[in-house]
């Protein structure tokens, strides 16, 4: 194979692992380095998405939307965790 065909089957398998990486990010306490994963994944494919048409740029949108939904909510009841435990002494 050429490539340019090799960057594109690469850019369409990352972009199906940030999906499966940002629904993994979803879940609770293990899913914070899923979500961290997706992001990367989706930075990856967003580079090389300026060269090549990516025919999997749904899959990649959904998976940041569920690592961000997944960090932020997360994110926000570790925060509450941690305050109730710092004023409960």
């Amino acid at each position: 194979m050429n490539a340019a065909a090799d960057a594109k089957i690469k850019m369409l398998e990352d972009s199906i692992q940030c999906l499966v990486c940002g629904m993994l990010g979803l879940l609770p306490v293990i899913g914070f380095p899923f979500a961290v994963a997706a992001l990367v994944f989706s930075a990856k494919v967003r580079a090389r998405q300026k060269k090549y048409w990516n025919a999997a740029r749904a899959y990649r949108v959904w998976g940041v939307v569920c690592a961000a939904t997944g960090t932020i909510f997360w994110g926000f009841i570790l925060t509450i965790i941690i305050y109730h435990a710092a004023n409960s002494c």
